[in-house]
């Protein structure tokens, strides 16, 4: 198997500084926050838990991806990106927010991606899915580690990513990846304004089968993941998921983010907790409706 399970830390709860908070596509920003207690934890496909303090409404937190971790001038970590797309109140409530703001976090929370140890990894991304895709890509390069972490470096090693969007609107720039020389990007969208016209899940088909991946991580809307785990089974390639289930409080104590997974039990199947069982899952365990 080309991946190796994460050891990850316990989460902890800390408060964060807005450092900047710009739109990178359409209603879709990019939020860093100055948090170092949480951002030397963080690994890649790790969340956390947003609040907006001072408000009853939204009264509960909401789950953020990681997008990546930034240093000071001393290398230090110090802080972290996290990606949103404007669907809700919360999200249209953190486009207000400006520099010296703060927010309350905890986290990080959930598995992580496996840690990738093979030559060829295809991350597939739809949406803002894309967003724990760029700290998946730079660790699977070795360009950077991240929490307790370290995959070594390999020239031998490439990403491709791929990357569908509803139209070229919709597409944040991927500049931390586009320079890097084993990273491959390929772009669709629905109307063919950039890229590949159609879903990316054919673009995803017609690399597979050339029989060089040796993993898939994917991340998007469900019918999407559905599609690329039925891809991935087909070329025999082990594929991970990681859900987009609604959350109401991230440690495990709600069952509101629950889903079905492949059991030796009488039914077959048993619910697992997103936040704390995943939300990274093998494809072939998952029963996606």
């Amino acid at each position: 198997m080309p991946t190796t399970p994460r050891q990850v830390t316990a989460p902890v709860e800390a408060r964060a500084i807005v450092v900047s908070n710009v739109e990178i596509a359409a209603h879709t920003y990019r939020l860093r926050l100055a948090c170092p207690e949480l951002a030397t934890r963080f690994q890649p496909g790790q969340f956390l838990m947003l609040r907006l303090p001072g408000r009853t409404d939204p009264l509960l937190g909401r789950p953020y991806a990681l997008y990546d971790t930034y240093a000071d001038a001393q290398g230090n970590t110090v802080g972290f990106d996290i990606g949103y797309h404007v669907i809700g109140k919360q999200t249209g409530l953190l486009t207000e927010l400006i520099p010296g703001q703060v927010v309350d976090l905890w986290g990080p929370l959930g598995n992580g991606f496996p840690q990738f140890t093979g030559k060829h990894l295809a991350c597939v991304a739809g949406g803002i899915g894309y967003t724990p895709m760029i700290a998946m890509t730079l660790e699977a390069l070795g360009v950077k580690t991240y929490g307790q972490s370290t995959t070594p470096a390999s020239p031998e090693r490439r990403v491709s990513m791929l990357y569908g969007a509803r139209s070229k609107s919709h597409l944040a720039q991927l500049h931390e990846l586009e320079s890097l020389p084993n990273a491959t990007i390929t772009v669709a969208t629905d109307d063919g304004s950039a890229g590949h016209k159609g879903f990316i899940t054919e673009p995803l088909d017609t690399l597979l089968a050339k029989g060089e991946v040796d993993a898939v991580y994917c991340c998007g809307p469900e019918l999407m993941m559905k599609r690329v785990a039925q891809i991935a089974a087909s070329h025999n390639v082990p594929c991970w998921l990681s859900l987009e289930t609604p959350m109401a409080c991230g440690i495990g104590a709600c069952f509101s983010c629950v889903v079905k997974v492949k059991e030796d039990s009488e039914d077959g199947w048993d619910y697992k907790r997103s936040c704390i069982e995943g939300p990274i899952f093998e494809a072939e365990k998952l029963l996606l409706s």
